[in-house]
This record gives C-alpha cells, structure tokens and sequence, in this order.
C-alpha cells in the first residue's frame, strides 16, 4: 500500500491537467484615454463644419464710390458789383456806415418812455458807397419789434462820403418792459443794402 499511494497521486494529477485545457485567451483592457481623445476630435471637427456652414458670406466691396452730396455753405447773399470787366475789385454803390460815438442822435439804448408813448428816432449815417442816394432810397424795417416804425424815405440826396440824419417814428408799446427794433437802408430798386459793413441801426427802449 504505500508504494502505490505515490502513484495514485501521479494519475490524479494527469487527469486534472487533461481536464482543465489550455485556457482562454484574455481580451486586452481598452485604453480609456485613447477613446476619450478620439472622441473629442470627433465633436471638434464637428463644430469646425457646422461654423464653415453657417458663417455668412462678406459683402462684396462696392464698385463705385458715391460722389459727395453738395452743402450751401454760404451764409450771407451775393453782393454784386465786385468786380469790373478787368476783374479789379471796385467799391459797392449801395453801402453805409456810422460812427458809434455820433449814431444815436437821440433816444440812446435803453431810454425810458412812457407806455404808448409817440417818440422819433433818429440815427446819423454816412454813404460809404460809389452811388449817390436819392428818390427812392428809404430807411426800412429789418427785425424786432416793429412798434408801428414806417419805411421813411430820405428827404434829401446824400452823396458818397457825406453824412445824413434818418429817422423813424415810433409808438411805444403799452405793456411795461424792454423793446428792441431793427433797421437798415434799401436803395430805389427795393433791395436792402448788402455786404459786411452794413449793420443794423437799432433802438431799444424801456418802457415803465
């Protein structure tokens, strides 16, 4: 019995060789960062279409450049009679002047006058033109309070270079407060002294 026992054990090892095979051959583990890299590139190459489809297509760069659009710069009225045929620049016939000391004949700024009250203004001026002025040629009315003022014609002819006195009635007006009005010279065609020097006379009063 004990020489057999060592043989016994020697088969019992044989067969369960025989039994168990060779065994399975084990599937490799995928590898996790690998499939996470591929799918990335996979949605970024995605967005990377889906954009190229979607962005809008540039305008095309216009052909012609518009011309500029034209402005009145201008902001006072041509003057005529500024040059001759040669082109040499020559005085205006319709132009006037004043000195400020001697202007106001009487009723200087703000003077006070009663409400209602009939007043004449009068300025002294001097022809600073080319023409004489004669029939036709007046004072007229340019902006402000009018307070009833009418064109007043000249009642004498006023060469170049002399002075002359216009004047204007008025009637003050019969609320309290301070009144301006403007005047200005208008030749015998109708048409208002133009060009720098031609200022406005005025008179401005209080009434109280």
């Amino acid at each position: 019995m004990k020489t057999m026992y060592p043989a016994l054990l020697l088969v019992c090892a044989l067969l369960l060789s025989a039994c168990g095979g060779t065994p399975a051959p084990t599937e490799p583990t995928p590898d996790v960062v690998a499939v996470r890299t591929s799918a990335a590139r996979t949605v970024v190459a995605q967005f990377t279409l889906t954009g190229a489809a979607f962005s809008p297509t540039p305008p095309a760069p216009p052909t012609e450049t518009p011309a500029p659009v034209a402005t009145d710069t201008a902001t006072e009225p041509p003057v005529a009679q500024v040059t001759n045929a040669e082109g040499t620049p020559v005085d205006l016939c319709d132009k006037y002047s004043w000195d400020v000391a001697t202007v106001d004949v009487n009723y200087p700024d703000n003077s006070v006058v009663s409400p209602g009250e009939d007043f004449t203004k009068t300025w002294k001026i001097k022809n600073t033109g080319s023409c004489a002025w004669g029939d036709g040629y007046a004072l007229i009315f340019s902006y402000g309070e009018r307070m009833g003022g009418q064109a007043a014609a000249l009642s004498a002819a006023i060469a170049p270079s002399q002075e002359a006195e216009v004047s204007v009635n008025f009637t003050a007006p019969e609320l309290p407060g301070t009144y301006f009005s403007s005047w200005t010279m208008r030749n015998d065609k109708g048409i208002a002294f133009q060009g720098n020097d031609n200022k406005v006379l005025y008179v401005q009063i209080i009434v109280q």
